[in-house]
């Protein structure tokens, strides 16, 4: 069997949990099936049964409106990937900016079509300030992708429910298949160079959060939650690549004020190696992740591989990977009815991270319990070897069946 997959994300290219799924699955796939990778950017990669291909952006893309060229470029691309040959059984799309490509291979080549749902537009309005008119282009061709898919993978039960709740999609073809981790690389790193290269004090504990500047993951909360943390918990916000300038400013004049008061406060806004990463892990007292939507939460993952316990919100699949009590501690977040994801009381949801953080950081004897158990668990239940088995078994079930819908 031959797989064609098509991702924005793929080595070196790579800044989000999605990319660092796809590099970690084909990896691991490349065993189980022949696997062609078509990706944005320059890559060239191959081997007996794998290619990897690159597809630049376009050299002239014209629009009135800055907020469109995401959603334009992406199009361009896809249709690149798709005009390009290809003999393979099925086409696997990873997030709504190669849907499209998905689309056109899956008609013009009549082969089933997979769709992995690593976040859902519905879920995320919040993306029409950063791409105005794009928002409605990525909703419509996720929505065209999904509700034509032979396949769709939901990397957590929470998010099958989500697809089913948000699209018109047969039960029966929404298949849970979890993210997962290198446990060999992600685990406790005694080295401290990242730390002093970043003006971290090893000796000193702190909190750490990991990841973009966007409403989605909620940095706003945590940076709110601060001024109730006991003085002597440092924190460490390695956050970067802010959705909006407007979203930039709110929080760096956030954590300027944070900084005034506290100097133990270290914002680290550049694109961290996964080596770096690493080491804040594996120094971090608790890994916090305050997000508002998370269809799974591949940090909170990373950072158990570590032996880091989590405080996190019960949302989205963040419970099917922290288990709370166990591995951290679960905050429950309300949210406002008539504002999809925004939370209801938003001082309460900084409160309640602050308390969380402040109770776990008391008890180090505890701290060292979840950490050891979010080790283990996620050594035994999210190996990548065990994922690309999974999705290679649903392969199986797919060859030769693409039901694509009449025009």
């Amino acid at each position: 069997m031959k797989a064609l997959l098509l991702t924005n994300e793929y080595p070196p290219n790579v800044y989000g949990g999605a990319g660092m799924h796809v590099a970690e699955l084909s990896r691991q796939l490349r065993n189980l099936v022949s696997l062609e990778v078509r990706a944005f950017g320059d890559q060239h990669e191959e081997a007996p049964a794998w290619l990897v291909r690159g597809y630049p952006a376009p050299a002239d893309q014209r629009t009135g409106d800055d907020r469109l060229r995401p959603a334009w470029d992406a199009f361009a691309r896809s249709l690149a990937m798709a005009a390009d040959p290809s003999d393979a059984d099925l086409v696997h799309c990873h997030t709504w900016y190669t849907h499209l490509g998905g689309l056109l291979v899956q008609h013009a080549n009549s082969v089933p079509l997979v769709i992995t749902v690593h976040s859902l537009e519905p879920l995320r309005p919040w993306k029409r300030e950063q791409l105005g008119g794009g928002y409605d282009l990525s909703s419509w061709v996720e929505r065209s992708a999904l509700e034509s898919a032979d396949a769709v993978i939901a990397v957590s039960r929470g998010t099958r429910d989500d697809v089913l709740r948000h699209f018109a999609v047969k039960p029966e073809r929404v298949h849970v298949i979890h993210n997962g981790i290198d446990a060999e690389f992600f685990a406790l790193d005694p080295a401290t160079d990242a730390l002093e290269r970043h003006g971290i004090d090893p000796g000193r504990p702190y909190v750490l959060f990991v990841g973009r500047i966007t409403h989605q993951k909620g940095i706003v909360h945590l940076v709110r939650a601060i001024g109730r943390l006991d003085p002597e918990i440092g924190v460490v916000l390695a956050a970067g690549q802010p959705d909006t300038p407007e979203l930039a400013a709110e929080v760096e004049a956030s954590v300027t004020a944070a900084q005034r008061e506290r100097p133990n406060v270290v914002w680290i806004p550049e694109m961290l190696s996964r080596e770096e990463i690493r080491q804040l892990y594996s120094h971090a007292a608790i890994f916090v992740c305050p997000s508002v939507y998370e269809p799974f939460g591949i940090t909170n993952l990373e950072a158990m591989a570590c032996e880091r316990p989590v405080v996190a919100t019960a949302v989205g699949g963040i419970p099917e990977v922290v288990v709370d009590g166990e591995t951290g501690l679960l905050v429950p977040v309300a949210f406002n009815p008539d504002e999809p994801m925004s939370p209801a009381d938003p001082a309460q949801l900084a409160s309640d991270l602050a308390a969380a953080i402040n109770a776990l950081m008391a008890d180090p004897a505890r701290r060292a319990r979840m950490g050891a158990a979010g080790r283990r668990r996620a050594v035994k239940e999210f190996s990548w070897s065990s994922i690309a088995t999974q999705t290679a078994a649903l392969y199986g079930t797919l060859r030769g069946a693409a039901s694509i819908p009449p025009p």
